[in-house]
């Protein structure tokens, strides 16, 4: 084994990884519609109810989170309020947290050409299978209750501005 290979490959797995967070900041959320493909549930998914076989209700919640370490840049995931305002951004920052952890899966193949061998398979492995799949996971998971509880707080909104 090579050890260019291997700080190489760290090397670029770390660069992606942090480039992807800011490249993250800095998308629109008007690039991300969750009514429509890759965002919406799809049938299987049941709404997200699909996932708690796999406990995520559990888990998602001992996984780190970039809000808690970088508050500055990043909107909180403990929802202060019930706004319909904050709502939407929860929902958008579901979108973009999947799109970035996806495209981070993608990118992480490349690995594989720097560092081949086993090596590099087992870290390529671990990088998507545990760095980035459970978070595309927790985002597919939040998503529907988010999307929910918006169309029942929009109906509320609704029902109150129609009794004035």
């Amino acid at each position: 084994m090579r050890y260019t290979h291997v700080s190489y490959a760290l090397s670029y797995l770390l660069f992606i990884s942090i480039s992807s967070f800011f490249i993250g900041r800095m998308l629109p959320y008007k690039w991300f519609n969750y009514h429509k493909f890759p965002y919406k549930s799809f049938a299987f998914e049941k709404e997200g109810k699909i996932y708690l076989k796999l406990y995520i209700n559990k888990w998602q919640n001992k996984v780190p989170d970039m809000s808690r370490i970088f508050p500055q840049l990043m909107p909180p995931k403990k929802m202060s309020d019930n706004s319909l305002e904050t709502l939407d951004v929860m929902i958008h920052e579901t979108c973009i947290a999947e799109f970035i952890h996806a495209a981070l899966c993608l990118f992480a193949l490349h690995t594989l050409e720097i560092w081949p061998g086993l090596g590099g398979i087992l870290v390529t492995s671990a990088y998507i299978l545990v760095g980035n799949i459970p978070f595309c996971l927790i985002q597919r998971y939040n998503r529907p209750r988010f999307i929910k509880l918006m169309n029942r707080l929009e109906a509320r909104k609704e029902k109150k501005s129609c009794k004035h």
